[in-house]
Parts: C-alpha cells; structure tokens; sequence
C-alpha cells in the first residue's frame, strides 16, 4: 500500500492493534506525514522517552488505571518511533526488539523454561543476577558498578551501586559514624566558597545515600519534603 492507502486504512480501523501503530509511525516518518516527526532522531527526542517514563511511574503511584493506561501507549509509541529510525537506517526493526527482549527473558528465566529449581523469588533474584554477569561478562563487583548507568537520577544510582558493593561483601562505616561525617560536612560548608560547597554537598548527598541503607526511600521523603515546602509556602 502506498500512504494515502494506508492513511485510509488507518482512519477507518474499528478497533486499532499493534500493527497499526507500526503503521501510523511509519505514515508520520514518510514524506507524507508530519515533518516534525520527520526530522527526529534518537538524541532529540531522548527526553521524550524519560518524560513519558516518568508519566507512568505517576499514574502506578497515583493507582490510576486510566492514566496509566495512556502514559504506558506513550512509552509503547516512543519504543515504535526509536525502532521505526532504525528500521529505516537498515539496522533492526521492531520486531527484532521484541525478538530479542523474548529470548532475554526465555534465557533468564531457567527455573521456568528449563531445569532450573529455585526456592522462591530471593533465590529468582540471585540467579538473574549470575545470569546477567555471564551475559555480560562482568567478573568483578567493580565490573557490575561500573555498569549501572550514569544516565539514571543520581540517587538511583547512588543507590544500586551502594547496593553492589555491600553484596560484594564492603561494609560501610555504621550509622553513627556516617552521622557524624554529616555533622562536620555541614559544619564546613560554612566557611566554604562555592567550589568547595558543591563537593561538600555532594559527599553529605552520598553518605546520606549509604546511610538511609537499602530500605529508605530517600527519593520518596525528599520528594514529600518538597511538597511540604509547597504546600507551606507564602502565598504572594
């Protein structure tokens, strides 16, 4: 079909599925579509993929049904875009991504596709990670750190990498201790320019990390410290 075919066809759908998504990306890509869409690559809508991402996570805390079920189609249609660029660059297409995400799954899930026997999730959770390390060669705890990505929230990846250390057996100094650095790191923040600030930040931010520990949501109780903060404020 040429577009204008494939426009009608889309128009007149009762009910629209997967492939007509494939359908309308490849219509709003084609020099028959939108010339916005035309024009993006992967780096410029890079923020797009976050900002929908992040939509999702408000609509599961939310429990909103609804909105989750928009904000997920977002994210579905920022994965078919990405693929579609590469589709047309002759590299994958979509259906390798679903190929290869299916035989990822099949592959670590050995305790379900093959003969595998685990003794509940703990023990799905520590193969997955022996699992992953063999995939991607990953030898060392350094190795495993160095993996977690830069591009995650900073406290997220404070966090998984703090977390990998202390499975590797680090132990970091105990809560008093850290407190106690905190204590003098603030102190010292009052006779420090502002280079020596940002460092000294940075540090009270990373023991802060260590010392809420795995169980902490520190990411949740900043953010419900910044809606207190809203919530407080003058009105002018």
């Amino acid at each position: 079909m040429n577009i204008s075919e494939l426009k009608n066809k889309l128009k007149t759908e009762d009910k629209h599925d997967f492939e007509s998504l494939r359908t309308l990306v490849e219509i709003l890509r084609s020099e028959e579509g939108c010339p916005w869409d035309a024009e993006q690559t992967h780096a410029s809508i890079r923020n797009d993929l976050i900002e929908e991402t992040y939509e999702v996570i408000e609509a599961i805390d939310k429990d909103d049904r609804t909105l989750m079920r928009e904000e997920l189609g977002d994210v579905m249609f920022q994965v078919m875009f990405h693929s579609r660029i590469e589709e047309e660059a002759g590299v994958f297409d979509v259906d390798d991504v679903i190929h290869d995400i299916c035989a990822k799954m099949i592959f670590r899930h050995p305790h379900v596709f093959g003969n595998v026997s685990v003794d509940g999730s703990s023990e799905v959770l520590d193969n997955w990670e022996k699992i992953k390390k063999d995939e991607k060669s990953r030898n060392t705890a350094k190795e495993s750190m160095l993996a977690v990505p830069k591009q995650y929230p900073a406290l997220i990846r404070a966090r998984k990498i703090a977390k990998k250390a202390r499975k590797d057996g680090y132990t970091f100094a105990d809560n008093c201790e850290i407190a106690e650095r905190i204590k003098a790191m603030a102190e010292s923040l009052k006779s420090a320019d502002e280079v020596e600030r940002e460092a000294i930040l940075a540090d009270i931010v990373w023991n802060s990390v260590i010392l809420a520990g795995d169980g902490a949501d520190l990411e949740k109780d900043i953010s419900v410290k910044a809606d207190e903060f809203i919530e407080n404020y003058k009105n002018d």
